[in-house]
């Protein structure tokens, strides 16, 4: 047999981190078992849908760089097919019309509330005839569940399951304006596209117990399920945006990178003993259902930003380039040009090594791209009217070098530091940092005014010994 897996969004406005789990656990699978992954957009909330939403989470799955096998599907598109399914099951006796009204509904629930009983149908249209239909009412039509006995499902995550049928009620399959309920939609779709493993977050556990019913009344073939644990947040409680960020699009926002969102996923609910960091093609080599954890899993925003520290670390120089534009772009307000980007490829190799995320690897690239158009209040601290005369002898100095290269540059810098700073290499860098970067941090210094080169340097030199005097 072969596996075919399923990522069956609503498109609600945008990617929730849980769904991008369950999106890349069908994947791996599908990737693992050499099957197929499919996409079906659950669109039959016609109020709430838009294409735009359906575009967040087609990006979603783009920019996580899971590939599917077919063209989306709309559930929507599928109601008649829905809809014949429903009076099948009338026609065979295995569902029935109800004319309840909405107020004999509502009596139902007090009632249950009061005696502290679960809200259900009584089934008090299940062996009624339409002869005793009251006039202007739009039955809706049920599905006959079983009276009694239990269900059992044996999950490949949380082991066998088991239900009394009597906790199953004759839930609607087509509503009384017509159109089918979710429970029908997605039977009905996941057997008609061949579904053969169905992974989903384990709040739908109760939902597969009725859906096993319509499988059951169709003579079809359940899938294998796999209910995967939710995703907590650090506190240990529903991960909501108390805890911070939770849309796919909001980590693409704060510079993470799609490789080490994906390792850190698998492994928020995943494990293959101590390991820690898997590349994907690793991931899709190893990934199998036992390896899915029961319990509940936290978020952790650190560990997410250490492993993708690591991917930077570990990412090509010229991809970085391209993945850092939109980041110089948005937060510094930076277009590349020839010039910086020629600078930044130079210094990428010292510039990945302090970011945890393309947001800081921004924020440390940007002295490369242009010079800076003001000094942190650290910096400024350095820019003392006792800094100028060292700024000044230093421009002088490296002005006359012949060969501009950072072990010349060093040269410069200790030279002058005996001159004017009792020996105190520190009270040369600083001012010289500050001058270069606008902060009092950077990579190496000389390495990074060797690739700035002699002009660029002069300049931000002379500038700032122009704001000190000036101040």
């Amino acid at each position: 047999m072969s596996v075919i897996t399923r990522f069956p969004p609503s498109p609600t406005g945008f990617m929730h981190i849980g769904n991008a789990r369950t999106a890349l656990f069908n994947w791996l699978y599908a990737r693992h078992t050499g099957g197929k992954f499919l996409v079906r957009i659950e669109d039959t909330d016609r109020e709430r849908y838009s294409e735009e939403a359906v575009q967040v989470i087609l990006n979603g799955l783009k920019w996580l760089e899971l590939d599917f096998d077919n063209t989306p599907e709309s559930q929507f598109a599928n109601k008649d097919r829905h809809i014949e399914v429903a009076h099948q099951l009338l026609a065979e006796g295995k569902a029935y019309k109800c004319y309840c009204t909405p107020e004999e509904l509502e009596q139902m629930r007090e009632e249950a509330r009061a005696k502290g009983k679960p809200v259900s149908y009584d089934k008090r249209w299940r062996e009624r005839t339409e002869s005793e239909a009251p006039e202007g009412i739009d039955p809706v039509i049920r599905i006959k569940a079983p009276l009694e006995g239990h269900a059992l499902i044996n999950d490949s995550v949380q082991g066998e399951v088991k239900i009394e049928n009597d906790h199953i009620d004759d839930f609607v399959l087509l509503r009384s304006d017509g159109t089918p309920t979710y429970m029908l939609a997605v039977v009905v779709d996941d057997h008609d596209m061949g579904i053969t493993h169905v992974m989903r977050g384990d709040d739908h556990l109760n939902n597969t117990f009725r859906q096993n019913v319509i499988y059951d009344a169709l003579g079809w073939e359940q899938p294998t399920y796999a209910h995967l644990p939710l995703i907590h947040g650090p506190d240990g409680k529903k991960f909501s945006k108390r805890h911070g960020a939770t849309g796919l699009e909001e980590f693409k926002s704060m510079g993470y990178l799609p490789e080490a969102m994906r390792n850190y996923l698998l492994r928020l609910g995943w494990s293959h003993g101590d390991e820690e960091i898997i590349p994907t093609a690793r991931a899709v080599e190893l990934f199998d259902l036992d390896g899915i954890n029961k319990a509940a899993s936290n978020f952790d925003y650190d560990k997410l930003e250490s492993l993708n520290a690591h991917y930077i670390k570990e990412s090509d120089n010229k991809r970085l380039i391209e993945l850092v534009i939109p980041f110089l772009k948005d937060h510094h307000n930076i277009e590349l040009d020839d010039i910086a980007r020629t600078r930044l490829l130079k210094g990428m190799d010292g510039l990945k090594e302090r970011s945890k995320t393309l947001v800081q690897l921004a924020g440390e690239a940007k002295f490369y791209c242009a010079a800076p158009n003001g000094y942190s209040d650290k910096a400024l601290k350095q820019l003392t009217p006792e800094s100028v005369e060292v700024l000044k002898a230093l421009n002088s100095a490296l002005q006359n070098l012949d060969t501009f290269t950072h072990e010349e540059i060093e040269q410069i810098c200790r030279t002058i530091a005996k001159e004017k700073v009792d020996g105190k290499l520190g009270k040369v860098m600083m001012p010289l940092r500050a001058a270069i970067t606008g902060t009092d941090q950077s990579p190496a210094l000389f390495e990074a005014i060797e690739i700035l080169g002699k002009e660029e340097t002069h300049v931000r030199i002379q500038k700032t010994v122009d704001f000190i005097e000036k101040s």
